[in-house]
């Protein structure tokens, strides 16, 4: 019989909150992560320092940041007001401490629950932190929390905050900063700080006119008609049209991304729709109207209620009225000064109507045939949760995998309670500048969109990630080409949203009767063939080729998954136009002239 654990007052535990934030990091900062996605811990710790600099000027105080990385090493330092130089080791490390809590001091930060700093001084190695003010200085030195050292003095240095920190290897294992995922950062908080200037390894960041600076910069040439760009107290934004299909925005919150959206970007596309129609007299449905938008709002509440420490969706209720009528009002008023604008807007409605009906007599066909197949969808191995799910929502995923060879090796090693496969019967159809229509005419293209839950919207989502998993071949390369231009054609937000990625798999296996190793690289696999003696190597073509045994270990808690991102919304068009339109003759020349 196994022994039972004494359960007593001696496994009652109280931590201290750094102890805390250090075992139970998921909760403060999110993912952990080694830096190749844009989410990983490393990019939330240094927004963590940023978000501080940027409440300040905010505020009215510090209009130059500058941020500096050396290999692991981050250094930040604003001209804002500077910590209370009593508090600075307070404020650094015990949680719930703070100005944050005070209206009068802070009015539109997105910290306000006084732990940010707190988690970086936890999570790091090295941590150092000193303010100026009125002549005087106060810095501390942490260790993975510790207090090390702490000073007061004279300074003759400008007002401001200075913090370095080394996220520590401890937590986040081997990590290497994305310089692009940075500089995309740094770029976003100028667009939404119009007459800051941030300054990251000696290059300058700044924008004149706010969100106009950004929807330029996503959409570019692609604008059917002259951006409308709004700026209020609490409230700014921009919007137009494109030839894209769907609807994509870029929604902030005191400066803070919100990639999920929530009330108030809901309310600005209901306040899109309440501003069309009331300029044109009309009752168009809010699928006209929104149609190939493209979209950035921006607002600043006192008190924004968010759904977790990661601040990436809204709750706030009480915004919409405002937001909604502020929104409508300054789009009437847009229209009527820019009469050329609104007839390409109103031709653009008018169009989206036409392409709506069209594509409901041929969704109409598509169900019925669908009906008369089958009930279930061909080639879809569900699993038992899906997006939305409490606790297991943000693990489910989808592979789409080509031939019933590959995914039978995942049938049999996948998790079946948050991980489904569908099955691909080979190349799919190349979409490039065909209409949506397309989709509900290709049988598998059809099966995939029912089987994703995208339809109609992407609110029911039925997969967090969805997994382009093919062969490392000419072939399997060429099928994933594929499925992109279709998500970036007809479903480019789910791309923006992050939730394409493509599963990376090992090329090689290298072992002998004592030890094995799988490798992703021809260096990792001469360097295998180096620590085994006597090697016998084998090149994975295909994933079929991988035993179930061997598969389950690259699809469960070691998975290694590449998300598809895309720099701005005008590239995903050229970039289509480029590698999978009409133009064979430039194509191969292109291949002829970087082959390899």
């Amino acid at each position: 019989m196994k022994a039972t654990t004494v359960y007593d007052e001696s496994k009652i535990k109280t931590l201290s909150s750094l102890e805390h934030i250090r075992l139970r990091t998921g909760m403060y900062i999110g993912r952990l992560g080694d830096g190749s996605n844009v989410d990983d811990g490393i990019y939330i710790l240094l927004k963590e320092v940023i978000d501080n600099s940027i409440d300040e000027y905010i505020m009215g105080y510090g209009k130059n940041i500058t941020i500096e990385i050396q290999e692991k090493l981050v250094k930040v330092r604003d001209l804002g007001r500077g910590i209370p130089l009593g508090k600075v080791i307070d404020c650094v490390s015990v949680i719930n401490t703070g100005a944050k809590y005070n209206d009068e001091i802070f009015q539109f930060s997105v910290g306000l629950n006084g732990v940010g700093t707190k988690a970086v001084n936890a999570l790091s190695s090295y941590f150092h932190v000193i303010s100026y003010r009125e002549g005087k200085y106060s810095e501390a030195v942490f260790e993975r929390g510790n207090l090390i050292s702490k000073k007061t003095g004279k300074s003759s240095q400008p007002v401001g905050t200075f913090i370095e920190f080394i996220p520590d290897e401890q937590i986040f294992g081997e990590y290497d900063y994305d310089t692009e995922f940075i500089e995309e950062r740094i770029q976003n908080y100028a667009y939404l700080n119009a007459g800051l200037t941030l300054e990251y390894n000696r290059k300058l960041y700044r924008s004149r006119k706010g969100l106009l600076d950004l929807l330029n910069a996503e959409v570019g040439s692609q604008c059917l008609y002259d951006i409308i760009y709004y700026k209020g107290e609490h409230i700014e934004f921009s919007l137009t049209h494109t030839g894209n299909y769907g609807e994509n925005y870029f929604s902030y919150v005191n400066g803070q991304f919100t990639s999920s959206g929530g009330t108030h970007q809901s309310a600005f596309r209901e306040g899109i729709l309440k501003g069309v129609n009331e300029f044109f007299k009309k009752s168009y449905s809010g699928v006209d109207v929104r149609e190939g938008v493209v979209g950035a709002v921006s607002v600043k509440l006192m008190n924004p209620v968010f759904e977790s420490q990661t601040k990436n969706k809204l709750g706030n209720t009480e915004i919409r009225g405002w937001i909604i009528q502020e929104v409508k009002s300054a789009i009437e008023d847009f229209l009527l000064k820019n009469q050329d604008a609104a007839q390409r807007l109103n031709d653009k409605i008018a169009n989206n109507e036409k392409l709506r009906k069209e594509l409901n007599a041929v969704k109409k066909g598509a169900r019925e045939a669908a009906k008369r197949v089958s009930i279930k969808i061909p080639n879809l191995k569900d699993c038992k949760y899906h997006k939305g799910h409490g606790k297991h929502g943000d693990d489910t995923m989808i592979f789409l995998t080509e031939g019933q060879s590959a995914s039978g090796s995942m049938v049999s090693s996948r998790n079946v309670f948050t991980q489904a496969i569908f099955s691909l019967r080979g190349k799919v159809l190349n979409v490039q500048g065909k209409k949506r229509t397309e989709i509900y005419k290709n049988e598998e293209l059809y099966n995939l969109m029912k089987a994703l839950g995208i339809e109609n919207d992407f609110d029911s989502l039925r997969y967090n990630k969805i997994v382009i998993a093919t062969d490392a071949d000419f072939d399997g390369f060429h099928i994933r080409n594929l499925l992109l231009t279709y998500f970036l054609s007809y479903f480019e937000e789910l791309v923006l949203s992050n939730h394409i990625y493509i599963l990376e798999t090992p090329l090689f296996r290298v072992r002998n009767k004592k030890k094995t190793i799988y490798c992703y690289n021809e260096q990792e696999r001469n360097e295998a063939m180096s620590i085994i003696a006597s090697p016998e190597v084998t090149r994975f073509k295909g994933l079929g080729e991988i035993s179930p045994k061997e598969f389950g270990q690259f699809i469960g808690d070691d998975i290694r998954l590449i998300p598809v991102s895309i720099k701005s919304i005008q590239e995903i068009k050229e970039t289509l136009d480029f590698y999978m339109g009409k133009n064979t003759p430039q194509r191969r020349e292109f291949i002829m002239e970087n082959l390899v």
